[in-house]
């Protein structure tokens, strides 16, 4: 084979922006809420850290076998986030570097959706620079924390 046949056209290759983005899409086939399948990627320097998706806890049973209890309850999207068995993508991805000892100081996070406010106070604390999603979520506290906290929140 030539070398010329090996190389790929730079205009066919996605972006790093679309790269990751497609990852989180994969990564959200794995979420077991069954109201909304979200993923997660926390990058740096070009570098996937660590990933996380919705889902119960580690060893408790998944909203698809239990069912949902927010639909049981009728709360509706973006109230009451207590009241749910999952982690929201964003906190695992996070729970995730920490159980690993990553550092996520400095890194991006690509999501498939908006964070919630609750995902807005460990995004920031965290130490995440900037948050490139794909859908909205209606939550206007999380886009005054963002912006106060000088967090880029960039819709894809």
């Amino acid at each position: 084979m030539k070398k010329n046949d090996m190389t790929q056209d730079a205009s066919t290759r996605p972006s790093w922006h679309e790269y990751f983005m497609g990852i989180t899409d994969l990564v959200a086939s794995r979420a077991t809420c069954t109201r909304r399948k979200v993923g997660a990627v926390l990058v740096k320097e070009k570098r996937i850290l660590c990933s996380g998706y919705n889902g119960a806890p580690a060893g408790v049973s998944h909203c698809s076998q239990t069912g949902c209890l927010r639909e049981k309850l009728n709360v509706p999207s973006g109230e009451k986030h207590e009241l749910c068995r999952g982690v929201h993508a964003e906190q695992n991805a996070i729970i995730q570097a920490a159980y690993h000892g990553i550092c996520v100081n400095g890194s991006v996070l690509y999501c498939t959706n908006q964070p919630c406010s609750i995902c807005a106070k460990m995004i920031i604390n965290a130490g995440i620079k900037a948050v490139y999603f794909k859908d909205g979520y209606d939550d206007p506290l999380s886009l005054e924390m963002f912006d106060q906290a000088k967090v880029d929140l960039v819709s894809l």
